[in-house]
């Protein structure tokens, strides 16, 4: 039987400290301000660890690793246009990796109908293998995926990314595998640039990547019928041993990052589309969060997602 569904988080997300960017603390504490009113849903909350270095040379070279390390022993900065770091951030990338990891363990003891959300700061999935990007700083669900399929035997793992913006750096991190089917609706054109339908892996992983790209002004029925027809129809025939989704909520109407218009209920339709895709191929399903950048629209879709797949676990 599975267990109650995880909620994985843990303090350290509060000290990457980001001043007036809008990837701020504040996010958390509306997430979890909402959940505390709702009595957390009857999730087990659950402390994440650090991801160990080990875990992250799944999908970082040593290298990335050590210069995110030395940017904040240095007390921080701007790593790039859109990438900030301070004394805190370390430690915060190392348990928003780690509790992806955590999840994803969990959820493989679990087995059929378990549920996870991993729900911690900075994001990931702007992050390449080598270098930090887009507000990212190791990239949580790859590392994640990593460590079900080196780690825990898995062969197959599904990532469905419906932040708005591409996942860029998933996409580039299992360009060449098919043990990953790699699904991203995201708006476009927006940043990061990529996400092109014509761009579908190379090499082994021909095929296993599918951008759905999403027009500005796209809503409800155009990102359900999109997920629901395209990515989940893929999705089904792939048969994945685990589901995961990078799970931003920044295509909501509220956003102000992006054009989509996607409503809270939007992202409730969605997410029971996925819970039932899991039902389905009795598998389980964890959601790792990414972007989403009004603060009060993020806490009520987290909470509304939470209660939608967790009601049925």
């Amino acid at each position: 039987m599975a267990a109650l569904p995880g909620f994985f988080s843990h303090p350290s997300s509060l000290e990457h400290d980001t001043g007036a960017h809008p990837e701020q603390a504040g996010r958390i504490v509306a997430i979890e301000a909402a959940l505390e009113a709702r009595d957390w849903l009857g999730w087990e909350r659950v402390l994440s660890a650090p991801a160990t270095r080990a875990q992250l040379e799944l999908v970082h070279p040593a290298a990335h690793i050590e210069s995110i390390e030395r940017a904040f022993r240095a007390g921080g900065g701007q790593l790039d246009a859109d990438t900030v770091v301070s004394a805190g951030s370390f430690e915060a990338a190392l348990h928003a990796a780690g509790g992806a990891v955590g999840m994803v363990s969990r959820l493989l003891d679990g087995g059929a109908g378990s549920v996870g959300f991993s729900a911690h700061r900075p994001p990931g999935h702007h992050a390449p293998a080598d270098k930090p990007m887009g507000f990212c700083l190791f990239n949580n669900v790859a590392v994640g995926t990593r460590f079900a399929l080196r780690e825990r035997g898995l062969a197959r793992v599904l990532i469905i990314d419906w932040d708005v913006h591409h996942g860029n750096g998933t996409q580039d991190i299992f360009w060449e595998s098919d043990e990953v089917l790699f699904c991203s609706m995201h708006q476009m054109p927006l940043y990061p640039g990529s996400g092109a339908a014509g761009e579908v892996g190379a090499g082994a992983g021909r095929g296993f990547t599918l951008n759905v790209p999403m027009a500005p002004g796209s809503g409800d029925a155009e990102w359900v019928e999109a997920l629901r027809d395209v990515v989940l129809s893929r999705g089904e025939e792939f048969a994945p041993e685990l589901v995961l989704v990078s799970a931003g909520f920044d295509a909501h109407a509220d956003d102000p990052l992006a054009g989509c218009e996607v409503s809270d209920s939007g992202f409730v339709a969605m997410a029971a589309l996925v819970r039932g895709l899991a039902d389905r191929l009795e598998v389980p399903l964890g959601f790792v969060l990414e972007g989403g950048y009004d603060v009060a629209a993020l806490a009520r879709c987290v909470t509304a997602v939470m209660a939608e797949v967790g009601a049925a676990a």
